[in-house]
This record gives structure tokens, C-alpha cells and sequence, in this order.
């Protein structure tokens, strides 16, 4: 079976990802702080948008893979597909606006956990049925 659609999105939330690690990078550049926050809230802002990212992401990429894997409709992928990008581009919009916008940060978190809770059953009512 030739993976068609979880390869679109993964690249496209590893761009994201890179994104988000160099505004952590430029920052502590700019700032010469290497190591930990310093106590820095804008550092430590980009670096809870960048781990908050990391936390949610790989396990919602894994549950679009083993659905892909187990043959579910292309619309059904790219719609968990888009959902998860974008959730995490609103998140990191949202964590990245001076002040928050925590209404895209919920919308964001809202949309991933729309994704994970539909990819979960999906794949559990495959493999069950």
C-alpha cells in the first residue's frame, strides 16, 4: 500500500515545526541566552508554543498514519489531515501574538482534539468491526 495522504501533512506540520524552533533560536540569538528561560516570558513563549507543538503532534501524525494504513477514504484523511494543520497553525498564532490570542489558541487545541478524538475512533471501530 503507497502512502498518499499522511505524507502531505506530515511535511507540511515539519515545516511548521521548524518554524516555531527557529523563532526560539533567533531569539536566544538576539538575546544571548543559551540555556533554560532566564525567567524570559518571551522566550519561554516561543518555547512552550514550539514543546506544545511536540506534545500533541507526533501522536496525532501516528493516528493519521495507522488510518491511511488501514485504508480509510482519502476525504476522511485529509479532513483529519486539516484539522490537525490547522489547529496547530492557529495554536502557534494564537501563543504567538503579543498579547495571546487565546481564543485561536483554544480553536486550535479544539480542532486537534476534534482530530484525535475522530481519528481514535475511526481506527478503533475498524479494527473492532
Amino acid at each position: 500500500m503507497s502512502l498518499t495522504v499522511t505524507p502531505i501533512y506530515a511535511a507540511l506540520l515539519v515545516a511548521l515545526f521548524l518554524y516555531l524552533t527557529f523563532r526560539v533560536i533567533a531569539y536566544r540569538r538576539a538575546n544571548t541566552l543559551s540555556l533554560g528561560d532566564y525567567g524570559d516570558k518571551n522566550l519561554l513563549k516561543r518555547m512552550r508554543a514550539q514543546a506544545n507543538f511536540i506534545e500533541v503532534t507526533p501522536l496525532a501524525l501516528i493516528l493519521l498514519l495507522i488510518s491511511e494504513l488501514q485504508g480509510a477514504p482519502a476525504l476522511a484523511l485529509h479532513i483529519l489531515g486539516l484539522l490537525l494543520l490547522a489547529g496547530r497553525l492557529l495554536h502557534a498564532l494564537g501563543f504567538a501574538a503579543t498579547p495571546q490570542k487565546i481564543f485561536l489558541r483554544q480553536l486550535g487545541m479544539l480542532l486537534n482534539m476534534v482530530m484525535l478524538v475522530f481519528a481514535a475512533l475511526g481506527i478503533l471501530a475498524h479494527a473492532l468491526l
